[in-house]
C-alpha cells in the first residue's frame, strides 16, 4: 500500500500539530499503522501504533500523554495528534503500515515519504 504522510511544519514549543497518514486509493482498515521519527543525527525510533484488529494503541513510553494516535471512522486515515511539543520532538515523522499486529520495530512493509516537524524554542 502507498502511504502519504502530511501535516508537518514549524511550531513553537508548547504548540500542537496533527499528522495524517492516508493510503492511496484504498482504506487502511486491514492495516496496523505506526509512526516513527528520525531526529537529526539519530536513528529512527518508534513513536506510536494502532492495531488493525481492535484499534488498540501503543506508545513510546517517553511520549505517553502528549501524543495520541487514532483512526477516522471511515478507516482511511490515521492521525498522530502531538501536543505540548518540545524542541526534542524535531524530526522527520514517517508512517508505516502492515497487515499484522503492530510492532515497535520498523518491520513494516509500507512506508510513507515522511513529513518534517520542527519545534522552535
Amino acid at each position: 500500500v502507498q502511504l502519504q504522510a502530511s501535516g508537518g511544519g514549524l511550531v513553537q514549543a508548547g504548540g500542537s500539530l496533527r499528522l495524517s497518514c492516508a493510503a492511496s486509493g484504498r482504506t487502511l482498515s486491514s492495516y496496523s499503522v505506526a509512526w516513527f521519527r528520525r531526529a537529526p543525527g539519530k536513528e529512527r525510533t518508534f513513536v506510536a501504533a494502532i492495531s488493525w484488529s481492535d484499534d488498540k494503541t501503543y506508545y513510546a513510553d517517553s511520549l505517553k500523554g502528549r501524543f495520541t494516535i487514532s483512526r477516522d471512522n471511515a478507516r482511511t486515515t490515521v492521525y498522530l495528534q502531538m501536543n505540548s511539543l518540545e524542541p526534542g520532538d524535531t524530526a522527520i515523522y514517517y508512517c508505516a503500515a502492515d497487515q499484522k499486529e503492530p510492532e515497535r520495530y520498523p518491520w513494516y512493509d509500507s512506508w510513507g515519504q515522511g513529513t518534517q516537524v520542527t519545534v522552535s524554542s
